[in-house]
């Protein structure tokens, strides 16, 4: 009987029901939103990428302390910092763009500047 049933619902030439064309639709929709945010321009939210990083320990004239030095390799940049016993912090003691230090380095080499 349920044979029966399923052949009476399948037949051929039969015209789409509702939830057919609501399927498509929603399929449709789905399909033009999915277009829309693979085409739309990227955002750059954030200007930094992943850093690389390496740090080292040493010290700085006139301190007796010593000092961390961090480099992100990536974003070329370097940041030196020290520990403060007192509050337990690192307090920065100096930031660097290595990026354009050495631009400056090779405009200070070009003849004819």
């Amino acid at each position: 009987m349920q044979l029966r049933n399923l052949e009476q619902t399948a037949k051929p030439g039969r015209r789409a029901g509702p939830n057919l064309r609501s399927l498509l639709a929603i399929n449709a929709a789905l399909l033009g939103l999915l277009a829309l945010v693979s085409f739309a321009p990227a955002v750059g939210a954030q200007g930094r990428g992943r850093g690389d990083y390496t740090m080292v320990g040493g010290g700085a004239n006139g301190t007796n302390s010593a000092i961390v030095y961090i480099i992100d390799a990536t974003n070329q940049e370097m940041i030196a910092a020290t520990f403060n016993v007192n509050t337990r912090v690192l307090d920065g003691v100096g930031y660097r763009n290595l990026a354009q230090d050495a631009a400056q380095v090779l405009r200070a080499q070009t003849p004819g500047r």
